[in-house]
């Protein structure tokens, strides 16, 4: 499927950070919320970060006005029928996301891809609630969404090559590197770093060093620029 268009549901940190990739890469992007109260910060969040860039001088301002254009907002879940792909991206639990995607199978047409970007759910238990379960796939962008440059491809056990052609070819053309897992708790990215933040708990309860020590050691001598993250899609140290 060639993807023109994509669908967000979900003005949240995530939610309007996938948007703005996307309108940036030319994309005609429709973010839908719940709250109207979302969307607008959403939307202030990208114009925000947008105009760091021009002040860069990353992008220009013309480019700013378009991307900002190419955004659509709305409550309702009716303009999500129309996309080619749509990206859910709201709370991290099975009952909200669920409840998304049952709507969205019913709104949305025969064709479209629908993608999770769960961190921690299974693709395959997600696929279920749906009819289309060969194009469901897991989509995990990292968050600062602008910044990070991997996304995790996880197809479920119905997901078809099809469909993960059509992601890869998504994340690839907003100049992310996807890698595919398979549908594993944790995915690769959670799997490899809730050992690493337990480890760094464990270190500061049995007294090895102080918060701002474990910190600099993670930061200076793993390359890791925050120090241990707080959560599995946050940039912030968990220690300091």
């Amino acid at each position: 499927m060639d993807i023109k268009t994509v669908g967000v549901v979900g003005a949240g940190t995530m939610g309007h950070g996938i948007a703005q990739v996307l309108a940036r890469h030319g994309y005609s992007v429709v973010l839908q919320d719940v709250s109207a109260k979302n969307l607008q910060r959403g939307v202030e969040w990208i114009s925000r970060s947008l105009s760091r860039e021009v002040e860069k001088g990353h992008m220009a301002d013309e480019d700013r006005l378009q991307t900002l254009d190419r955004v659509k907002t709305t409550t309702a879940a009716g303009p999500l029928s129309s996309v080619d792909c749509v990206i859910e991206a709201v709370n991290e639990t099975f009952e909200a996301k669920a409840a998304v995607f049952r709507s969205l199978d019913r709104d949305c047409r025969p064709e479209t891809i629908l993608a999770t970007n769960t961190s921690s759910i299974s693709i395959t238990r997600l696929a279920a609630v749906v009819r289309r379960p060969a194009q469901f796939v897991g989509l995990h962008f990292f968050n600062p969404v602008p910044v990070m440059k991997l996304v995790e491809i996880v197809p479920g056990l119905q997901t078809s090559p099809e469909t993960v052609a059509a992601v890869e070819a998504l994340a690839a053309s907003l100049g992310k590197t996807p890698v595919e897992v398979e549908d594993f708790p944790g995915f690769i990215s959670n799997r490899v770093l809730m050992p690493m933040i337990n480890e760094a708990v464990f270190a500061l309860m049995e007294g090895v060093a102080d918060a701002h020590g474990i910190d600099t050691v993670m930061k200076l001598g793993m390359n890791h620029p925050m120090g241990p993250p707080s959560s599995p899609t946050s940039s912030g140290s968990m220690c300091a």
